[in-house]
């Protein structure tokens, strides 16, 4: 009786692991883009096309400076849009750039 007791256990732990794995991969492809005009993306100076930063303003910005080589994102290689630490729950265009910019490491 133990084993059945044990098998069913597990049976319930690996369908309940599934479950949770699949919520969080589906409510990270949910994720909202972010707004320029949102509050800390404008304290920040994000700008959803890095060639659209106001040079006058941030004048350390780079052409070569992007999201998508900022140690804080982490979006994947070619995807246009990607998670980053500053704006939990957002998506940020991989093109874009904000004056938290720092160099992913190599």
């Amino acid at each position: 009786m133990k084993q059945t007791t044990r098998r069913i256990f597990m049976m319930q732990v690996a369908a309940g692991s599934s479950v949770l794995v699949a919520s969080g991969a589906m409510a990270q492809a949910a994720a909202a883009k972010l707004d320029e005009k949102d509050p800390q993306a404008v304290a920040l100076g994000y700008a959803a096309d890095s060639t659209k930063v106001d040079a006058k303003k941030y004048t350390k910005h780079k052409a070569e400076q992007k999201c998508s080589t900022c140690q804080l994102y982490t979006g994947k290689g070619k995807d246009p849009m990607g998670p980053c630490s500053l704006f939990p729950g957002k998506q940020v265009a991989a093109a874009g750039w904000c004056s938290a910019w720092v160099k992913k490491a190599a």
